[in-house]
């Protein structure tokens, strides 16, 4: 019964772990300071036309975190530097 309780907790531990650093992977996507950000229209202009189709944008822990839907219509949540636009993580 022990063995029980804890195999079922490590595995809902685990389904959780993915989510738990998805603010910005668990860290910042750039140390430069906020006045060298782009704008977030300008982010999200840059990953549309890389092809994705931004559902929804913001900024968080210094990292841009964009929702989309990739060319084949799956989900993606993309972390983006936002001072280039350059794609740094996605789940």
């Amino acid at each position: 019964m022990r063995k029980t309780t804890i195999i079922t907790a490590t595995a809902a531990l685990l389904a959780v772990a993915p989510t738990a650093h998805a603010g910005s992977l668990g860290r910042p996507c750039t140390a430069a300071p906020q006045t060298n950000w782009l704008p977030l229209e300008q982010l999200r202009a840059r990953i549309e036309a890389q092809g994705y189709k931004v559902q929804k944008a913001k900024l968080k822990n210094a990292c841009g975190e964009l929702y989309t839907i990739d060319k084949s219509g799956s989900r993606v949540e993309l972390f983006v530097d936002p001072t280039s636009g350059q794609i740094v993580g996605q789940l």
